[in-house]
């Protein structure tokens, strides 16, 4: 952890680094003092985001890629950079998952963009340089008392 965020670089092949990247996170996001409510959710955005590059960016012949997560906390906004060398995806292409069909009748996938979709205040997606970029952001200012709780 540095003065200025947070950088966190893993190899994406360990369902286990998971929890060791909430633990750093949550540590950052006490230092900063932002609440565990607002931490905690930024936690589950990043949570979705890691889970799913280690589950499905792998290439096809089997190389295993990279993670590096920036995390930054600026002018009142929590915000990650998470960024892999695996196959191109464009999480913000795809559709909506439709919440109120039956549990049955939905198809596997699509959730974990709509959870960032809701919790994050903003979401980009760049291919840059070989690498999938995904950004997110959360204002967390802790002047605004709705948000900081």
């Amino acid at each position: 952890m540095d003065n200025d965020g947070l950088s966190i670089v893993i190899p994406a092949h360990d369902l286990s680094d998971v929890a060791r990247i909430a633990a750093r996170v949550e540590a950052f996001c006490a230092d900063k003092k932002i609440s565990r409510r607002l931490a905690g959710k930024f936690n589950l955005a990043l949570d979705e985001v890691v889970t799913n590059i280690i589950s499905y960016a792998a290439s096809s012949d089997g190389r295993r890629c990279e993670i590096s997560i920036r995390i930054d906390y600026r002018d009142g906004d929590l915000a990650a950079v998470v960024s892999d060398d695996g196959k191109p995806f464009n999480p913000l292409l795809q559709p909506p998952p439709d919440i109120d069909a039956a549990i049955e009748d939905r198809p596997i996938g699509g959730l974990g963009i709509h959870l960032l979709r809701t919790l994050m205040d903003s979401l980009d997606y760049r291919w840059s340089e070989g690498r999938n970029c995904l950004a997110f952001r959360l204002h967390v200012d802790p002047a605004d008392p709705s948000r900081s709780k």
